[in-house]
């Protein structure tokens, strides 16, 4: 069935989802009440590559710290990346500080409400700066993110990798003619906007989508033609390549462990870490470059996997104990000595806070 076919019964779409998500979509995440700008936009940011269930605890801890645009523009990006760290993609917390710090400067410490201003703000893209604007301000636009790809991908067999511009540009149109078709009171352009995400997130799921419960099922093409696990296509399979490393876990005899920032471009931007280097001799040569102590005794600990969006990654630890630095810690740049029980006030990536946090505070002995 082509997409042309849904033309009669388009002014249906938006009445059917939200009398569904009256009785069956979300009402009670975080970032509803209050439903202010800088709490949906918030969400919104974390929600680009996390799930609801994952990001409410940071969502929170977050607002708990900086509990407004201001006091976000005004903290450090490190304590922002301390607050961030576990959720992955940094570059959307390093985007959202910024973007603070341009509302303050622009727009008098507000989110502004005009859809080109938004996407003007760095890590603001055109679905995320709609679904701002209709559910903090309730203003009619249509949104695209990936549960709304999906539903009217099956919803109108639209296929091809969503992905490609050809088709996303489909999709948008299908988008706003719901949006421009639907007769919503303009109080409920928010909850159209929540129920379209929920109904992705819930039933019409990558796998297994729950269609007999779907309010759309009765003109669904996917759902007619038996092509729900077909649709949407998937993305063209490309094995994504392995690479490795190594990571020196090193300890004074205080107990603190020293952590060196990433730079402030690629991954893990401006995170601290542990010291890391290419291979076994790269990471003897850093540690007879930087420290004292007895690399020889190192103990090798269990290797440690890592997916990132376009390679794999594991880590090989070297765990040292009785370290000290040929400078003073402030000769060298970026490093830093941090006592444990201080490492979460520190932006640590996921895979090297779990490493710190799984191991006894003692080192291991290589007897």
């Amino acid at each position: 069935m082509s997409d042309g076919a849904r033309d009669a019964t388009a002014d249906d779409f938006a009445p059917r989802l939200l009398a569904w998500f009256d009785v069956s979509g979300r009402h009670d995440l975080p970032w509803q009440h209050p439903r202010t700008p800088y709490r949906v936009w918030l969400s919104e940011i974390m929600l680009q590559q996390t799930q609801v269930r994952t990001a409410a605890p940071y969502f929170q801890r977050f607002v708990a710290a900086l509990p407004t645009l201001p006091s976000l523009a005004a903290a450090q990006l490190d304590e922002v990346l301390a607050l961030w760290s576990g959720l992955g993609y940094y570059a959307r917390a390093r985007n959202l500080h910024a973007a603070a710090r341009r509302c303050v400067e622009l727009h008098g410490g507000e989110l502004p409400r005009d859809l080109d201003a938004l996407t003007a703000l760095p890590g603001i893209g055109r679905s995320t700066a709609a679904a701002i604007a209709s559910q903090a301000w309730n203003d009619r636009h249509a949104i695209l993110d990936g549960n709304v790809k999906r539903v009217l991908s099956r919803y109108h067999g639209i296929e091809g990798y969503p992905g490609l511009p050809a088709v996303e540009r489909r999709l948008w149109a299908l988008a706003e003619r719901h949006v421009a078709s639907a007769r919503l009171a303009h109080d409920r352009i928010a909850d159209y906007t929540q129920a379209q995400m929920d109904l992705g997130a819930t039933l019409c799921t990558r796998s297994n989508p729950a269609c007999v419960l779907c309010p759309l099922q009765a003109d669904c093409a996917a759902r007619i033609d038996g092509r729900t696990a077909e649709l949407p296509t998937a993305r063209p399979g490309k094995t994504p390549p392995q690479k490795h490393a190594h990571v020196l876990w090193l300890e004074n005899d205080a107990g603190g462990v020293l952590l060196e920032q990433r730079p402030p471009s690629g991954i893990w931007a401006g995170l601290w870490t542990l010291p890391q280097a290419d291979d076994f001799a790269g990471a003897h040569a850093w540690f007879h470059r930087h420290a004292d102590g007895a690399f020889d005794e190192a103990i090798s600990l269990p290797a440690i996997d890592h997916a990132f969006s376009h390679y794999k990654l594991r880590l090989q630890p070297l765990r040292i104990g009785g370290v000290t630095l040929r400078a003073r810690i402030g000769d060298n740049a970026g490093l830093r000595w941090v006592a444990r029980d201080a490492l979460v006030s520190h932006g640590i990536p996921a895979p090297i806070r779990k490493l710190l946090e799984s191991a006894p505070i003692e080192p291991p002995t290589s007897s």
